[in-house]
């Protein structure tokens, strides 16, 4: 798959799965614009110094002003991949209104603004361009979201987003899509989970090569879809 010279946006891109979607990006040519907020992350992260990643600092991504900024530094936007939120497990009883509305924002907000943001931006090229949300598996499955019940709501919001946008914004040439990841083996979860088998999880470089796909110019038909990406778990 051809990114090469074009620019797209990565949220969430110093964590598990945003590295390995960096990784693929970066060698099928792209250039990633990747905020953040977690500066000892960004620390970490593998790709900081890497000539075709452009990080960008103390962006919270539930503010419109801050989305503006970070959207702002971009040319020529080609994809806008939004893996950035957050997880919460709490039965409805002891989730309160200020546990779901941060729910709300990490999850729905952040991806909100973003399309907002990405598609002003590849409106204005006329070039129209890619944008990738992650969903969750109880997002489609919603019985399994039983005992996170807010983190399931957020994240069903976020599927809603996606194939009502992708509706909207195909005339100017942007196809929007989602994956609804299932358990990912990533070291939080085999740290939150030590008692289970990593082993049917799906791999974060696999999951990466689906978002690769769907970003990609060579994505020609695909819109509007939740794409499951549950290895064998």
């Amino acid at each position: 798959m051809e990114y090469r010279d074009r620019h797209v946006v990565v949220t969430g891109g110093t964590g598990a799965l945003g590295t390995a979607a960096v990784a693929a990006l970066t060698e099928a040519g792209a250039v990633c614009h990747v905020p953040y907020m977690d500066r000892a992350e960004a620390e970490r992260f593998a790709f900081r110094k890497h000539a075709q990643v452009k990080l960008v600092a103390d962006i919270d991504l539930t503010q419109e002003s801050a989305v503006a900024k970070l959207y702002g530094t971009v040319p020529k936007l080609w994809a806008s991949i939004h893996i950035a939120g957050g997880f919460g497990m709490a039965p409805v009883a002891a989730t309160a209104k200020s546990d779901l509305m941060k729910q709300v924002d990490m999850n729905f907000v952040t991806a909100f603004l973003c399309c907002r943001a990405a598609v002003i931006a590849m409106t204005a090229t006329g070039a129209g361009g890619r944008i990738l949300n992650v969903a969750t598996r109880p997002a489609l499955e919603w019985r399994a979201g039983a005992g996170m019940i807010a983190y399931t709501a957020s994240k069903a919001a976020v599927a809603a987003l996606t194939v009502a946008l992708a509706e909207e914004v195909v005339s100017s040439g942007i196809l929007v899509n989602a994956i609804a990841p299932s358990t990912m083996d990533t070291p939080a979860n085999r740290r939150a989970m030590p008692d289970a088998d990593p082993a049917a999880w799906a791999k974060v470089e696999d999951v990466a090569a689906t978002i690769l796909f769907l970003a990609s110019p060579e994505n020609r038909v695909t819109r509007g879809a939740v794409v499951p990406v549950y290895g064998r778990s």
